[in-house]
């Protein structure tokens, strides 16, 4: 209904697009999304979960005793429970409400995000989990660094998980404000010093325990909520997707081309680009590779993998029943969900708020209250996971290994842990606001693209590729950064959304830097190792035979109580 009047008079549009990965979508002011009148049930029903997981804090703050207990919950969770975890952890509000608005706005090919995500889960099941289970303790650069030198290999990880912590919760405090100020009516100021303040007292009192079951709560709170969508748009057809689909097109203003691919990325290389990224991002996000450190053993790691896919296979399901469904059912009452009643001008708050409108439509104020409180939930999930992941990069990967030269004690690792969960907590605030009216939508593309680019290759190629030296993986690692970084500055998204560079003007002309920056990176780490010959490289490369069979047996691997 006329998408590019709604994005450029709706901010909100916007973030959520990008925040679901289309990084081209230009303009917009965030700061510019109408308040709505105070929905008092959705606030009581957010009220009652943020009470119910402070209590489970209390109870988890009494087993986080070590670091390894706030780091991995003492690699006690099982594979069933991670799952759930891990699908609380993706399952961000950007892909229920992005990816519905998404369907909602180009039917079919909205589906190219939610795609590119999930087929990023058997990447990880097949290369990353169990090894990483096996060679890890805590942080990814526990495992990228089993064979090479480790002040610099973790120094370059560390700044990796931090650049991809930082745009991500920027991106993520952005867009609860924002979330806030429309779902229940409070300001955008009191919306982001509550997500911090709450991430910091999970993180802080309960570590990962704590933040585990506020994902394994929100996971299934979201669930239960886009599956009761889904059945009640379903149940108005005779649970016939055909007949819904042939509704959608018979009334959508785009008609049959909501059925067919084409309309979001238009040029092959962009699409080929956005999937990498989404794809192989996916398997070097640090705040999702931490999880596989929280279970028992290899085989857990697997299992958690299965049922991960399994929740969000079935979740990006839903947001396509959902979409699909507020074609058809928010046009039959266009007076209650759009601007002056006016299809042309777009739903009240933005086609971000497809699926909130639809919650209203199937379940009345109720439910929309619970869909409001469960979006709100999604944000402070994600976040305190990222700050867990940044905590950790700090105090294991920089304080403890490369100040303390590995000798820190338990005690004094927690103690940076804790300082460091409140410094990013402050900062994540102080951002947070500081950016409220900026175009900030690209920024979680850029940490999906830092993530693919510089963490993903380094991890790939320590693990599987016995020539791999700490100079090619840093170097590799460093280039692949700095490029998506760069690329991303001089694409559109940035050049002429943020910049207001004339349009046309962009130096880098596709959608995302994946196919460019990944490339680079995998390619500098072949060569710098190829040459690299000295002496710790040959000691290096002949390490690789007993990392392999540690990698695949798990033979010396750290058991759950001594995790």
């Amino acid at each position: 209904m006329m998408i590019a009047k709604t994005i450029r008079n709706s901010p909100v549009i916007l973030l959520g697009l990008l925040i679901a990965g289309v990084a081209v979508a230009a303009g917009g002011d965030l700061g510019t999304t109408v308040k709505q009148e105070t929905n008092w049930v959705a606030i009581a029903m957010f009220g009652a979960f943020v009470i119910m997981t402070l209590f489970i804090t209390k109870w988890a703050a009494s087993k986080t005793k070590t670091a390894a207990d706030f780091y991995t919950a003492g690699g006690g969770i099982t594979g069933f429970q991670n799952g759930l975890a891990i699908a609380g952890d993706y399952m961000s509000a950007a892909s229920f409400l992005g990816i519905s608005g998404l369907v909602f706005a180009n039917g079919f090919d909205g589906l190219i995000f939610s795609i590119g995500w999930l087929v990023g889960w058997p990447v990880i099941t097949f290369l990353m989990a169990e090894r990483l289970r096996n060679l890890g303790k805590f942080t990814f650069a526990d495992v990228a660094a089993y064979r090479f030198s480790q002040t610099p290999i973790r120094i370059f990880a560390a700044s990796g998980s931090l650049v991809v912590v930082c745009f991500y919760m920027i991106a993520q405090m952005v867009g609860a404000g924002q979330l806030i100020k429309v779902l229940f009516g409070l300001e955008y100021h009191y919306a982001v010093v509550i997500v911090g303040v709450l991430m910091m007292c999970y993180v802080l009192f309960g570590g990962m325990t704590a933040t585990t079951w506020v994902q394994i709560i929100k996971a299934i709170m979201l669930l239960c909520g886009a599956s009761f969508m889904a059945l009640a748009v379903l149940w108005q057809f005779n649970f016939n997707p055909e007949a819904l689909f042939a509704k959608a097109v018979e009334i959508h203003s785009k008609h049959d081309a909501i059925m067919g691919p084409g309309a979001l990325i238009k040029d092959p290389i962009s699409a080929i680009s956005v999937g990498m990224t989404l794809m192989f991002g996916t398997a070097g996000l640090p705040h999702i590779l931490m999880r596989f450190f929280t279970v028992p053993s290899a085989k857990e790691a697997r299992k958690s993998v299965g049922w991960a896919t399994t929740w969000i296979g079935y979740f990006y399901i839903l947001t396509f029943i959902i979409g699909f469904g507020a074609v058809v059912l928010l046009t039959q009452d266009p007076g209650a969900y759009y601007v002056d009643g006016d299809l042309a001008k777009g739903l009240k708050g933005g086609g971000n708020m497809a699926a909130i409108h639809l919650a209203n439509a199937v379940g009345g104020n109720v439910f929309l209250g619970f869909i409001s409180a469960v979006a709100f939930a999604t944000i402070l999930a994600v976040v305190a996971g990222l700050t867990l992941s940044g905590a950790s990069a700090v105090s294991h990967d920089l304080y403890a290994t490369v100040f303390c030269k590995g000798k820190a004690d338990s005690a004094a690792e927690l103690r940076v842990s804790k300082i460091t969960t409140i410094c990013l907590g402050i900062i994540a605030v102080i951002l947070g606001i500081a950016f409220e009216k900026q175009n900030v939508a690209y920024m979680v593309m850029l940490a999906f693209a830092i993530a693919c680019s510089a963490n993903f290759p380094v991890l790939f190629m320590s693990v599987l590729w016995k020539d791999c030296t700490t100079k090619g993986a840093v170097a590799g690692g460093f280039v692949g950064l700095i490029s998506s970084v760069g690329l991303t500055i001089v694409s559109a998204s940035v050049w002429e959304a943020v910049m207001g560079n004339p349009k046309g003007s962009a130096l880098f002309p596709y959608s995302s830097p994946g196919l460019f920056s990944m490339s680079a990176a995998f390619l500098t780490i072949y060569l710098v190792s190829k040459m690299d010959t000295g002496k710790q490289a040959q000691l290096e490369r002949s390490l690789y035979p007993a990392q392999k069979v540690r990698s695949e047996t798990g033979i010396g691997a750290a058991g759950a109580s001594g995790h």
